[in-house]
């Protein structure tokens, strides 16, 4: 399983994501579920994956290879030329139906689960920061002010830090810190999800990539972050008025 989550703020965007793949409790494998893209001083775009890694992949690789195309053929319509992110998402959800159409026979015939989501996020040059969600169906919705993150994957344990403390004018620094206390809230709850992690943040009309990181198992900075959360949940509990 995975977890990702994405938050559209008016300061920029804040991306992260885990590494862990399973198909039970002895094939666990890691595989990296952010993907970046950037033309300097045009675009950057990010997508992050959940679901049946075989219908992911194929998305990406689809991607990568009509880029690969345009350089070729300038005619050739890419997530890195296409006109909006909006018209990107679309691309997205669109590759999406037909990796899943050219492989729902053989699945459907293996009992196989082919869900899969994917998160767009970015910006282009005269345009905003947008954020989108990619259904298994190739349709998608596009965060809003009053819905200004979207999670994929095991969302439950980490959405109520979210939820308190999110807003549009929430900063940059601070979103970073409650995607990482989402995150590590999801990794004590749930074992499906796993390190290493990668975070990537896009700062409004940088069009580029700001910050981008690996957080591995020992990073002693994530250590301090998740010791510091379960102190202050520890001390805020034994706080609680006694009303019952």
């Amino acid at each position: 399983m995975t977890y990702c989550v994405a938050i559209k703020l008016d300061a920029g965007l804040v991306l992260l994501s885990d590494t862990r793949t399973n198909a039970g409790l002895d094939n666990i494998s890691r595989y990296g579920k952010m993907h970046s893209w950037e033309v300097p001083d045009e675009r950057a775009v990010v997508l992050m994956t959940a679901g049946n890694l075989s219908i992911t992949q194929g998305v990406i690789t689809r991607l990568e290879k009509r880029i690969e195309m345009a350089a070729i053929d300038p005619e050739c319509e890419t997530i890195l030329n296409a006109d909006s992110l909006f018209r990107v998402a679309q691309m997205v959800g669109e590759t999406m139906r037909d990796v899943q159409e050219r492989h729902r026979e053989g699945m459907e015939a293996q009992g196989a689960s082919f869900d899969a989501t994917v998160l767009v996020a970015g910006q282009r040059k005269g345009g905003s920061t947008r954020l989108f969600l990619v259904y298994s169906a190739g349709n998608f919705i596009e965060a809003t002010r009053d819905t200004p993150f979207f999670q994929i994957g095991e969302h439950k344990y980490g959405k109520p830090i979210l939820d308190r403390v999110i807003t549009p004018d929430t900063p940059l620094e601070k979103a970073k810190l409650a995607a990482c206390v989402s995150m590590d809230s999801t990794l004590r709850s749930n074992l499906s999800v796993g390190m290493p992690l990668d975070l990537a943040i896009i700062e409004t009309d940088a069009l580029k990539i700001t910050e981008r990181r690996r957080i591995e198992p020992d990073d002693k900075d994530f250590e301090r972050l998740s010791d510091a959360w379960s102190k202050a949940l520890n001390s805020a509990f034994h706080d609680l008025p006694h009303i019952f």
